[in-house]
Formats: C-alpha cells, sequence, structure tokens
C-alpha cells in the first residue's frame, strides 16, 4: 500500500531558497514595544497616501466585488497605453512591479540562461533569476552608480536580460539618458535589457535622468517597468504594469494569472492617472523634504548618498546598520537596515511628511547616542 505521508520534494532551486523580507509591520512594532505610536520610514511609500480621487474609485468599485475583475484590465491599459503614447497591446498590467519581474523570469529564463544585474541593485531581480534555475552575473557598481559599460562587457551568448533600476533602489543614484543610450547601443539585439523606472515621478525632476519608454519606442529592445506603488500611493493595492515589444507583452498576457489585478486596483489606477495635481503635490513635498533631511544629516557629519527616488542612503558607520535599525525601532520608527543588499553600516530612510522627518532625525540622534 502506498504511504500516504510521502511528501514530493519541491524544485533543487526552491530547497534553501531565501524569500525577499519585507519591511517591518506598524502594528506587529507597536504591539512587540508596547508602543503607542510607530511611524514608518521603511518601503519608500507615499507620505500623501492616494490620491482622494482613487480613493473615491475604490470606494465605488467595492460594490462589485462579488465579481471577477476584467481580466484584461482593459481601462487601464488603455489609459496607460494613452499616457505612455504606446500600443495597449505594448501594455502589461501586474500586481505590482514583483510580479511582472517573476512572470518575465517564468516566460523566458530556464536553466543555462543568465541574467546580469548590478551588484546592489533591488534584490527581486537576482532571486527571479535563482527561483528559475538560472545563472546571475553581478556585475560591481561604479561610485554607487550601475556600471553600464560593465554590464554591457558582462553580456554573454547566454544572457537573455539585462536588469537595470533606474534610479537604484536601495543607492536612489540614476544613469543618464546619454549612458542609456550608448549602452542601448552596445547591446546585442537578441538580449532584452529590463529598466525598472519604479521611483521616475520623482526622477525625472533631473534634466539628464532617461525616459526609458522613449528608447523602446525608438526601437531598442527593452521592456520597461513602472509601478503605482510609490508616487500614486498605491502600494496596498499592487499594482505595475511593464511596455514593451507586442511579442514580449504578448507572452507575459499568456502566462500570467488571469484575474492578477483586482476590480479596486484597476478603478484606483485608473483615477490616480487622472489626478496630475495631487502627484505634482507629492512630488514637490519628498523634493523639498528630501533636501532638508540632507542637510539635517550632513549638520550631525552623517553622509549619505545624492538620490533620485524618495528615499536616502544613509552611511551610519563606525556603527552597523542593524544597530541603528534595532534602536530606532525601539523609539516606534522603522527604517530599513541594508545587510541584505550588501552595505552593512547603512541604513535606508524614506522620505517622510514633514513632522515624520523631524521626528526620525531626533530619534536618529537619540539612537547615536546610546549605542
Amino acid at each position: 500500500m502506498a504511504d500516504a505521508n510521502i511528501v514530493f520534494s519541491p524544485r533543487k532551486e526552491v530547497q534553501g531558497f531565501e524569500p525577499y523580507v519585507p519591511g517591518r509591520d506598524m502594528e506587529n512594532v507597536k504591539r512587540m514595544y508596547k508602543l503607542k505610536r510607530v511611524i514608518k520610514l521603511a518601503s519608500n511609500e507615499n507620505p500623501l497616501g492616494p490620491s482622494p480621487k482613487a480613493l473615491a474609485a475604490l470606494k465605488k468599485a467595492a460594490a462589485g466585488l462579488h465579481r471577477y475583475p476584467d481580466g484584461f484590465s482593459t481601462n487601464l491599459r488603455q489609459a496607460l497605453a494613452q499616457r505612455c503614447k504606446v500600443k495597449s497591446s505594448q501594455v502589461c498590467v501586474g500586481a505590482g512591479s514583483d510580479e511582472l519581474i517573476e512572470l518575465l523570469a517564468k516566460a523566458y529564463l530556464g536553466p543555462g540562461d543568465e541574467i546580469v544585474v548590478s551588484e546592489h541593485a533591488f534584490l527581486r531581480y537576482r532571486m527571479a533569476g535563482e527561483l528559475m534555475g538560472s545563472r546571475v552575473v553581478t556585475v560591481p557598481m561604479n561610485v554607487m552608480t550601475h556600471d553600464l559599460e560593465a554590464m554591457a562587457a558582462a553580456v554573454t551568448a547566454r544572457t537573455k536580460f539585462v536588469f537595470i533600476a533606474n534610479p537604484n533602489n536601495p543607492t536612489g543614484t540614476y544613469n543618464t539618458r546619454e549612458q542609456l543610450e550608448e549602452f542601448l547601443i552596445t547591446l546585442p539585439a537578441r538580449v532584452v535589457a529590463v529598466v525598472d523606472e519604479a521611483y521616475f515621478e520623482f526622477a525625472r525632476l533631473n534634466s539628464d535622468y532617461p525616459n526609458a519608454i522613449d528608447f523602446f519606442k525608438a526601437g531598442r529592445n527593452l521592456v520597461v517597468l513602472r509601478t503605482f506603488s510609490k508616487a500614486y500611493g498605491l502600494a496596498g493595492v499592487r499594482l505595475g504594469y511593464a511596455v514593451g515589444p507586442d511579442a514580449l507583452i504578448d507572452t507575459l498576457e499568456r502566462v500570467r494569472p488571469p484575474f492578477n489585478v483586482s476590480i479596486p486596483a484597476q478603478a484606483a489606477g485608473v483615477a490616480a492617472l487622472g489626478d496630475g495635481a495631487h502627484l505634482k503635490r507629492v512630488v514637490a513635498l519628498v523634493a523639498r523634504e528630501k533636501k532638508a533631511m540632507e542637510r539635517a544629516l550632513k549638520g550631525m557629519g552623517v553622509p549619505s548618498v545624492r538620490s533620485a527616488a524618495n528615499f536616502l542612503l544613509v552611511q551610519v558607520s563606525p556603527h552597523r546598520g542593524d544597530e541603528l535599525f534595532e534602536a530606532l525601532l525601539r523609539q516606534g520608527m522603522i527604517v530599513r537596515a541594508m545587510d541584505e543588499y550588501g552595505f552593512p553600516e547603512h541604513i535606508r530612510v524614506t522620505i517622510g511628511r514633514p513632522e515624520e522627518n523631524r521626528m526620525f532625525l531626533s530619534a536618529f540622534r537619540e539612537a547615536r547616542r546610546l549605542l
């Protein structure tokens, strides 16, 4: 008789696979440390929250939760296509950029394939490649920025994707329009550049920052990822999109789950795109508060990396980042330690509202004094 307790082993790539560890949850921190107030500056979220129009659309959409969502996200895809000036067949909508990264890996990668990533880039690129059994080629950074020339040189006959976070998380640095154009010219036509512009709305304040979709429309072989989780304040509904060649997008459409984007997420996304005034307020607040934060840290003798995103990578040596993280946590301030990104003497701090940033600076001074 067969053993009813047999458990099948997972794929070898899954055995020992380390999951992505998200930032600490505010309510859990309150309970753990018996705190009445907790401020979260750990996950690069929007300090002002979503557009009021998006919130109204969410509320209205709730009446239809007993129905399955539009499996093609038709209205949202059309709105995105119009915004980006591409065809709707060149847009794929996902449950955040995370899902789109995984879909790219599931659709195209396997054992024997390679991807090229930067040393301190967003972890999800490496994880996606490893999960599919592909070789991940890691290229050192140049002054905290993607070394695109070295990344191009690392491409082999087995390379499928080169992942470029622009701006990069967690450094906040970016590659210029000229640098990205030169890289795309040298990249073999069979290799796809995946340009992740999660912080596009903040970074475009810089005059030499590229809009990667322009290169796609000019015929370069790339796919561009963007998200509603940052500047649009919709991290909680999980919404992102990819813009790329028709054939690649068609492949992603075939492998994605049929109802991957919920009714409220689709409605909120369309409404958020239509509220440019709210987006402008968010971007202006972050730019202003980021400068103030940089000045305050500099006044303490604490260096930070110049960032085009809505966060700062802060060097806390001679202390360790995890030590500062714990000391701040006890004061009800959640930031992010950077050990997993290869920065053990750094923390990453999201730019919050003015009062939140002042509270962080006060807690940071106290944490350094106590350590």
